[in-house]
């Protein structure tokens, strides 16, 4: 008697670990098992994220043990973000490829959006407004954000755009614009192109798809 005996695919992966990896993938290229050890250890901004993904994704289950892992996991995101100086909203949507470069005082309003492929230096501050354009600014795609830059009020940064480090931005910036100075002003339309590394597959706020494979094998003991 022959047995049909199929090989079984790995499950897919869910979007918590997918986004865990995508961000992974911004900081070293890669997604194995070496890499994400190195990366937790080394490299302040993904260990923050990978709890902060890890938070937002049991908080939005908001059932049975899910509730006492959010609190846990949500201790965890506070002290690290004590201790790196970043304050990143839980409510706060974030696309895959999240790249945070060197700790020290990230701040983002929880209502705030962003894109996939963002690129944020320290002393960014992303926040309301309750003058001009009140609200949350939305971040598209693949903008690259310089030390101590701010931007605030219900505003669009356009995918690609470039804000310089130092720069206040209070208005609309368009796709691939680069805006330099306090007051910001938009002084060329190159955009960030050269500054962001290892992109993932953009889709839009919610996406979680990358332009590599993720093994699910490698990390599947690692990020529960």
């Amino acid at each position: 008697m022959l047995l049909n005996l199929e090989v079984m695919p790995p499950p897919a992966q869910s979007e918590c670990k997918q986004l865990i990896n995508s961000d992974l993938y911004r900081h070293l290229g890669r997604t194995d098992l070496r890499a994400f050890l190195y990366a937790y250890f080394r490299r302040p901004g993904f260990r923050y994220m990978f709890f902060f993904r890890k938070t937002q994704d049991h908080f939005k289950k908001r059932s049975g043990l899910n509730r006492l892992a959010y609190v846990l996991y949500k201790l965890v995101l506070e002290h690290y973000g004590v201790k790196y100086g970043f304050d990143i909203g839980v409510g706060a949507q974030i696309g895959s490829g999240l790249y945070i470069n060197h700790f020290g005082t990230v701040m983002i309003n929880p209502k705030a959006r962003l894109g996939s492929n963002i690129n944020l230096a320290h002393g960014v501050t992303i926040g309301v407004s309750y003058d001009g354009k009140v609200g949350v600014p939305v971040v598209h795609d693949r903008v690259w954000i310089g030390t101590n830059a701010i931007i605030v009020g219900g505003i669009t940064i356009g995918e690609g755009a470039m804000i310089a480090p130092g720069a206040f931005v209070n208005f609309d910036v368009a796709p691939n614009s680069v805006v330099l100075g306090n007051p910001g002003r938009v002084v060329s339309n190159k955009g960030s192109a050269l500054y962001i590394n290892n992109a993932v597959e953009s889709g839009g706020f919610n996406s979680t798809k990358s332009a590599v494979a993720l093994p699910w094998a490698a990390l599947r003991n690692v990020v529960r």
